[in-house]
């Protein structure tokens, strides 16, 4: 992954909207997931990998969403990823939700990585964390 911000598409079916047609608030959340695991996933990591070989999993921490405009059904968007920050045991990313080069979602996410098992925070992988250096590095 050559880029510093990630996009993934995502088509809005009708099982994403409420009764007003438009997407339903917490399934932007999980487009947004399926982005980070796509991000994950040009990164070189499966998280099922992680979780088998290495022991890891990854959790989302906290994280702050604003709604700005909203999407509705059959729109394609583009769900963006940036790495901002890269901890010990977490990173931090801000993503956005586009519609036709109008932005709708911006949200910043702090997912922290924990012992598949115990559920106790651990420290990134050092490869993994290599490689995410490299992408921020793109970033400065």
């Amino acid at each position: 992954m050559s880029s510093p911000q990630f996009s993934w598409p995502v088509r809005v079916y009708y099982e994403d909207t409420d009764a007003g047609g438009v997407v339903y608030h917490s399934n932007y959340l999980n487009f947004m997931e399926r982005a980070r695991t796509e991000w994950l996933r040009a990164l070189g990591y499966e998280q099922t990998t992680v979780k088998d070989d290495l022991g890891v999993i990854i959790v989302v921490h906290s994280l702050s969403i604003n709604f700005k405009k909203p999407a509705r059904f059959n729109d394609l968007l583009e769900v963006h990823c940036e790495l901002t920050n890269i901890g010990r045991g977490s990173i931090e990313m801000a993503q956005t939700i586009i519609c036709n080069s109008v932005e709708l979602i911006q949200a910043h996410v702090k997912a922290a990585f924990v012992d598949a098992e115990t559920f106790k925070p651990v420290s990134i992988p050092i490869a993994m964390k290599q490689d995410m250096i490299k992408i921020q590095a793109i970033n400065l």
